[in-house]
């Protein structure tokens, strides 16, 4: 659990920072992307206005909030003569008059003329090509086409540049993050740590110190029963001492198999006798309610596993079908082998089916329905503890509703089982 709390809060941090980050790094480059558009837009309507040609004071702030900080205010004459642009005069209808490129070394006059026909046939005033964005106007004397094109290839090497560093700059943020999350983590978790360990502790004392007291009452029970004759008031007492004990043995196997704090001894099982031996105890309750008990348990099944839990997790899940399964019911009990698990499972009819869902039912102490728990004697824990056992086998088990009423458990453990370094026999 401990574990499990402090993955849960790195996890938790990490997607904070990334969150952040990813959000800070995503509105500053947009807001780089904004500003080097508006200031080349605005250099490009600076030119395009005087026909290629700078005059100080043309171009004026926009009006919008903050126009310095996102690329509207004024082009300085030093960025305006820094600039690389080319212009292409035509007629009214499309033939080329005249192109200067005096202020770009990397395009040819032809090639102008080639960008401008490219602008004309698109019948967009304004727009991008490749590396260009350009603007298109009618001449002072009304007679001919302007069409200016700005190089913004440094506007974009610069984005690129300043979005790489960005990136690489918030991959080292993060990576620190974590490091520091890493090494808090256990910190933070430390009073949730120390308060968990005590309660395992106290769980598992108090497991063992009402054995005895448990233990003297049946004796006690049994011992009235020998002088007075069996009553409903000794056979109510015996049932509860059983339940107690059914309840104090999962507290313990949880408080045991948490963060695998029980290393089991595996061995080599038989499994379909284990299966075996583990249904017995249950014929003759079930033959008192009218509970038919049917199996399909294929032979010579063997997995490396631990035999004691094992049975326990097999008790677990004929004792909540008998528990539960209505009368003159059924109960059905099958095991099978595929290449990789084993599997086995025990479906149960019932009166309904419960209203949470089937991954409800394993969580400690809930009960769908407490009045007829309390009637067949439940105490909500037995399918928390038959999931521990499971997990402790780095298997897993699952539950299904299907028709009439019936609901299935199934239970999967691997057969490649690595063996430990000291086996021990199974019990």
């Amino acid at each position: 659990m401990v574990k499990t709390l402090r993955k849960k809060f790195i996890i938790t941090s990490m997607a904070a920072v990334t969150v952040l980050l990813a959000v800070l790094l995503g509105a500053l480059n947009a807001a780089n992307y904004v500003f080097s558009s508006n200031q080349s837009a605005a250099m490009l309507e600076m030119f395009s206005r005087n026909e290629g040609a700078f005059k100080p004071g043309q171009m004026k702030p926009d009006k919008r909030p903050f126009p310095e900080l996102f690329g509207g205010g004024p082009i300085s004459e030093d960025n305006a003569m820094s600039a690389r642009f080319f212009l292409v005069r035509t007629d009214l209808d499309g033939n080329v008059i005249f192109a200067d490129t005096a202020r770009i070394s990397s395009v040819t006059e032809a090639e102008a003329k080639d960008y401008a026909a490219e602008a004309l046939s698109s019948g967009k005033s304004d727009g991008k090509i490749r590396n260009f964005i350009y603007k298109t106007s009618i001449s002072r004397n009304g007679t001919e086409n302007v069409t200016v094109f700005l190089d913004i290839s440094n506007q974009i090497r610069s984005f690129f540049y300043t979005l790489a560093i960005s990136l690489l700059a918030g991959l080292i943020c993060w990576g620190l993050m974590l490091l520091l999350v890493l090494l808090l983590s256990k910190k933070a978790i430390q009073p949730v740590a120390e308060s968990f360990e005590k309660q395992k502790r106290f769980v598992t004392d108090a497991g063992h110190e009402l054995k005895t007291p448990l233990a003297i009452i049946l004796a006690n029970t049994e011992a009235l029963e020998l002088h007075s004759g069996e009553t409903k008031w000794s056979a109510n007492i015996r049932a509860q001492v059983k339940r107690l004990n059914g309840l104090m043995q999962n507290l313990l196997t949880l408080s045991k198999m948490e963060e695998n704090a029980l290393q089991l001894d595996l061995a080599d099982t038989d499994i379909t006798a284990a299966v075996g031996e583990g249904l017995e105890p249950f014929s003759e309750p079930a033959e008192r309610k009218g509970i038919k008990i049917s199996s399909e348990i294929e032979q010579g099944v063997s997995c490396r596993l631990n035999k004691e839990a094992f049975l326990q997790l097999v008790s677990i899940l004929l004792d909540n079908a008998v528990k539960y399964s209505v009368k003159d019911g059924e109960i059905f009990v099958k095991l099978t082998k595929t290449d990789k698990n084993v599997l086995f499972s025990v479906q149960n009819s019932c009166e309904s089916l419960p209203e949470c869902g089937p991954d409800k039912l394993f969580d400690r102490f809930y009960r769908s329905d407490s009045a007829r728990t309390q009637k067949n004697g439940g105490c909500g824990i037995g399918l928390s503890a038959a999931k521990a056992i499971a997990e402790a086998h780095k298997g897993s088990i699952t539950a299904e509703y299907g028709e009439k009423n019936t609901i299935t458990f199934t239970v999967k453990i691997s057969t490649a089982v690595k063996k430990q370094k000291k086996d021990k026999p199974a019990n």
